[in-house]
């Protein structure tokens, strides 16, 4: 037990290290939460991350992921964490039956931000396969 919870740890800190710094350049369809190759502008589907393209800076940034539990278990969303302070989360219900799913809203305060930015929703629940699920919001920052 006290593995995992130094893992844990661990896996937070470094998350929340890098997440407040520019990355990545992935660009993302909007309409269709689909990821595209920058080059030839293929598709290939990541419903784990929006890109909300090019912004101003200042702009509070809000998209709603949706989670559907896809076991045949109650699903226990236990804790919603970020990678950076200028994020947020929230989750619409903490419990799902089998099938049901939930809204996970996230929000992205801009200011004082410039450049491609990327940060993380990491959502924490108490299925034993897959405990934790990582969403990504990216945008380009200008001023």
């Amino acid at each position: 037990m006290f593995r995992i919870t130094l893992l844990s740890a661990f896996l937070l800190l470094t998350f929340a290290q890098t997440g407040c710094y520019s990355q990545g350049t992935a660009v993302y369809n909007n309409e269709t939460d689909k990821r595209l190759d920058v080059d030839n502008r293929q598709e290939a589907g990541d419903i784990y991350s929006y890109d909300f393209g090019q912004v101003k800076e200042g702009e509070v940034l809000k998209h709603n992921f949706i989670l559907k539990n896809e076991s045949q278990n109650l699903l226990t969303i236990k804790d919603l964490n970020t990678s950076c302070g200028c994020t947020g989360s929230k989750a619409e219900k903490r419990s799902l039956l089998p099938g049901e799913t939930t809204s996970i809203e996230v929000q992205f305060n801009t200011k004082g931000y410039s450049g491609q930015i990327q940060q993380y929703v990491y959502v924490q629940t108490d299925n034993i396969d897959n405990p934790v699920l990582k969403y990504i919001i990216k945008a380009e920052v200008i001023k």
